[in-house]
């Protein structure tokens, strides 16, 4: 399999936007994110155009941070016209930092401290989105404090089953994020929220969990959020003017996923945001969704150097790279399938039954299990593909492993955008 932007070269490596996957690793050392720049732009470009098309002017896609958060992220993103939705004071200070408007950053978190409430006041964020009474109150205190008005959403529970995995399903009543509409703790919320006097309800919003291939679960998150939206307006006669459907739609790791494409997602969720709010006799809202992982996340490939190759006869062949769960933990949490290949060579013997082993001192330091490789030598160059979302976001420095560098390609040019660390970083916040 290959994702959008690769080819194999006459040499029978692996190229990226016309770069030689085993001249950049060379050139800038192992392991490697190397992320398509142009892949980026196009699926922005694809969720604007749309938008612009199909919603109202008030309406724009956010950018997810959490997939990937770094200095050109933003860049591209301010530069794109997009929004973007932080959940940390660490996101918000990188896009900040990168010259993001303020005004379009929507800031999310289930437990948000009150030094990231007065930062996001401060400089004036476009939305703080509640997640329970508690933080609503202490918001509404901070805000007094500061004299500030803030606009609020609220994270809603739409008892939506989003089928997927137990850690990234969101939206169901027993989450630890938002206000549940069963229990009818999402009122209670409006309802306290319309007697304080230092924030200002504008957005409901909901997240039903990531890696989905269905349009269903979304259109009806749509239809359970508009009618929550027509209730409140019955009820206190206030109307909420927007609505914010979170992220959530998946991307190709295997044969086996079948993503939709970003049009074929929206357009059934657009017509069901039509119908729906013609059919409860309610104003449209202005739209917002939240995509990271249909924007960075095929967009990435993670360059490593083959280092030992281990046969235990009868029972499988260990192929050693020199990263691992320090720069793509996803494996060892979800058992995340990925694609493998050995970018140096596109022709040779296949190696059956080979497990990809990082070089972290724990057991469950695996990449793949039971993947074909074809001629794995010491020195090859390893590719894996889709590793634009939530690779470097979660990468640590476990066992003193240095982060890679993250490396930019375009119509055949590379730019690092990231750098590698040095030891030398490793021992900057110690005493």
């Amino acid at each position: 399999m290959l994702t959008k932007g690769l080819n194999i070269g006459e040499n029978g490596h692996l190229f990226i936007e016309n770069c030689d996957t085993v001249e950049l690793a060379k050139e800038y050392g192992t392991p490697l994110y190397v992320m398509n720049e142009s892949l980026i732009r196009d699926n922005c470009k694809r969720y604007k155009n749309f938008f612009a098309d199909n919603f109202s002017s008030l309406s724009f896609p956010c950018y997810a941070s959490k997939a990937l958060s770094c200095l050109e992220i933003y860049r591209i993103m301010k530069e794109e016209g997009m929004g973007v939705d932080v959940v940390s004071g660490g996101e918000l200070y990188t896009a900040l930092n990168a010259g993001f408007p303020a005004e379009k950053i929507f800031f999310h978190g289930n437990n948000k401290t009150e030094q990231e409430l007065r930062m996001a006041i401060k400089y004036g964020v476009g939305r703080i989105i509640v997640d329970n009474l508690t933080e609503l109150e202490v918001l509404n205190d901070i805000a007094s404090e500061m004299n500030a008005n803030v606009n609020i959403g609220f994270r809603i529970k739409p008892g939506i089953d989003a089928h997927t995995h137990d850690y990234i399903r969101t939206g169901q009543i027993d989450s630890k994020f938002g206000f549940a509409l069963e229990n009818g703790e999402a009122k209670e919320a409006v309802k306290k929220a319309l007697g304080y006097s230092n924030v200002s309800l504008c957005q409901v919003h909901c997240h039903i969990g990531s890696q989905i291939f269905d349009t269903e679960p979304f259109s009806d998150a749509v239809k359970v959020m508009l009618g929550f939206i027509a209730e409140i307006n019955s009820e206190f006669d206030f109307l909420i003017k927007e609505l914010n459907l979170g992220g959530g739609l998946g991307a190709k790791y295997t044969d086996a996923d079948s993503p939709l494409e970003i049009e074929d997602y929206l357009a059934p969720v657009a017509k069901t945001f039509h119908e729906t709010c013609s059919k409860l006799n309610i104003p449209e809202p202005s739209f917002h969704i939240e995509p990271g992982r249909s924007i960075v996340g095929e967009s990435g490939t993670t360059l490593y150097t083959i280092g030992n190759v281990k046969e235990i006869k009868g029972v499988r062949t260990y192929v050693s790279v020199d990263g691992g769960m320090c720069d793509n933990i996803r494996y060892a949490l979800y058992k995340a399938e990925y694609t493998v290949l050995n970018a140096s060579k596109s022709q040779g013997e296949v190696l059956k039954n080979v497990t990809i082993a990082g070089k972290c001192c724990e057991s469950g330091d695996l990449l793949k299990e039971g993947t074909d490789l074809i001629e794995p030598k010491r020195g090859d160059v390893l590719a894996v593909l889709t590793t634009g979302a939530y690779n470097y976001s979660m990468a640590s420095n476990y066992n003193r492993i240095l982060r890679p560098a993250i490396v930019m390609v375009k119509n055949g040019r590379s730019r690092v955008v990231v750098q590698r660390e040095s030891y030398a970083d490793l021992l900057n916040n110690d005493i």
